[in-house]
């Protein structure tokens, strides 16, 4: 009997990876549309590292910027602060996913969301290898800024004074931000081009 319950769960987690690969080689494609085709495609005989290739973006500040609001494009990629308290996504509560408002890709789970009291959306930790960090000393201390790691968009810093489980606080610029509620398509990029 216990080999056979093993065997059953063996195979209710083959079925999941399967259905978990098409689901995210169907956001890959998605992705990939968002760039142009010689960002997009993999060279022949080539599998993407990531089961979302989202190899990093060459893109000029003039390109992001025909691509976005003056006040996105400055938080995003001249590393500028929203006002605390000013973005709608502070106050959003449903289930979805967090992407980058420049190249979608995404970044936070809501289930990683909580209320700092800061004005800004939080998250205690970011969907895993899709952040980079360097150290900022503008405000002369040094604090760890994090980034896209597709598009090296400014999203925010983290600081050490977060909730379990990972004691770590991701404070977010709204404006660097796009939700996508569960349940929803990814929005492409070549709508606002």
């Amino acid at each position: 009997m216990k080999d056979q319950d093993t065997r059953t769960g063996q195979s209710r987690r083959s079925v999941l990876w399967a259905v978990g690969g098409l689901l995210a080689g169907g956001v890959a494609w998605r992705l990939g549309s968002w760039v142009s085709p010689a960002i997009a495609e993999a060279p022949a005989g080539s599998a993407p590292a990531h089961p979302l290739d989202w190899r990093p973006l060459t893109l000029s500040k003039q390109d992001w910027a025909k691509l976005m609001s003056p006040k996105a494009y400055n938080v995003l990629f001249e590393e500028g602060t929203e006002r605390a308290y000013s973005s709608p996504l502070n106050d959003e509560k449903k289930a979805g996913t967090y992407v980058c408002a420049a190249c979608n890709l995404p970044l936070f789970s809501s289930n990683a969301k909580f209320d700092s009291g800061t004005g800004w959306p939080s998250f205690y930790e970011p969907i895993e290898g899709r952040l980079g960090t360097s150290r900022d000393f503008k405000l002369v201390l040094p604090r760890t800024e994090y980034h896209c790691a597709r598009c090296d968009g400014h999203q925010g810093h983290v600081f050490d004074d977060g909730p379990k489980p990972t004691g770590l606080r991701y404070c977010n610029n709204g404006i660097a931000l796009h939700f996508v509620a569960e349940g929803e398509m990814l929005p492409s990029l070549r709508q606002k081009i």
